[in-house]
């Protein structure tokens, strides 16, 4: 269950970084500085704040910690019913659809929105209100469990 109160939405809402007008829409994509309108990030992209924001994330993060963003993982921390098992992780990598899909900017930012996000059920839902995002999650629903005839004739039959 999800919290939808005006307490909750609060924490999803931010003051945009030019004109400080609450916003929940767009992120800078050099320092995550939220901002509500394409004047606005014009006039923050180039900004001195900008750089100072992207220097003291930096600066705050260990040198330890800078190169564990690009380590891959090695083992699963822990398995539930909804693992996918490493043999159909490789199908994947091997889809074309996705291959496509993934060149796009707009799903990549979400995919890490809900990689880093503190309320992985939340950042679904609101994922899955983007068409984009949907294509994506049917791609690879596609390759790990692929439809079988009676359920592509269902499905033919609803459309």
């Amino acid at each position: 269950m999800f919290c939808w109160s005006a307490d909750c939405l609060k924490l999803f809402t931010m003051e945009c970084i030019n004109c400080a007008e609450t916003t929940k829409k767009y992120k800078c994509s050099k320092c995550s500085a939220p901002y509500c309108s394409v004047s606005c990030y014009k006039a923050h992209k180039d900004s001195p704040q900008c750089e100072e924001l992207v220097e003291a994330a930096k600066a705050k993060q260990p040198q330890s910690d800078r190169y564990e963003e690009e380590e891959p993982t090695v083992y699963a921390p822990f398995t539930t019913d909804d693992t996918v098992p490493p043999e159909k992780l490789q199908q994947l990598e091997q889809s074309e659809s996705l291959r496509e899909l993934l060149y796009n900017p707009h799903l990549r930012n979400l995919l890490k929105q809900i990689d880093v996000a503190h309320n992985v059920p939340l950042a679904m839902t609101a994922a899955m209100q983007e068409p984009l995002f949907v294509e994506f999650a049917n791609a690879c629903l596609h390759v790990l469990e692929p439809i079988n005839e009676a359920e592509r004739a269902e499905f033919e039959l609803c459309s």
